[in-house]
């Protein structure tokens, strides 16, 4: 268990992501997941910043090519995606819907996504792990 934590934190430490624990420390004893979400410059062509939600806080901000990883305990968490004002010309958050996704995170597991966008606006699209 502590191996496979280890190891888990090894990768994310090499891959050079920003790692954000939330709620509680992965070395509390408790099983944690790893959630990482990714803004590749082709799904999302806006200049503008991408705030990252959690159960309606801020948790993160990503530009083009930006990756955040998230330490969670396992359960349902709520993710909502906002362009977020900016310095950048017409980054002005507009009208927008409340698209939610609800991810189901079990302990020890690591779920990758990247930011897409349809005709619905911003999602999240599963994304498969390199290591």
């Amino acid at each position: 268990d502590r191996a496979m934590r280890r190891s888990v934190f090894g990768l994310i430490g090499t891959l050079g992501l920003m790692t954000v624990p939330l709620l509680a420390s992965a070395e509390s004893g408790q099983d944690y997941s790893v959630l990482i979400i990714s803004r590749e410059r082709l799904e999302v062509a806006t200049p503008c910043e991408i705030g990252l939600y959690m159960h309606d806080q801020l948790v993160g901000r990503l530009f083009q090519e930006q990756t955040a990883s998230f330490n969670l305990p396992p359960g349902t968490i709520n993710i909502r995606l906002r362009v977020l004002p900016g310095q950048a010309v017409g980054c002005a958050p507009g009208m927008e819907g409340s698209n939610t996704t609800a991810l189901t995170l079990r302990a020890g597991e690591i779920k990758k996504y990247r930011i897409a966008t349809n005709q619905n606006g911003m999602y999240l699209k599963a994304s498969p792990l390199e290591y």
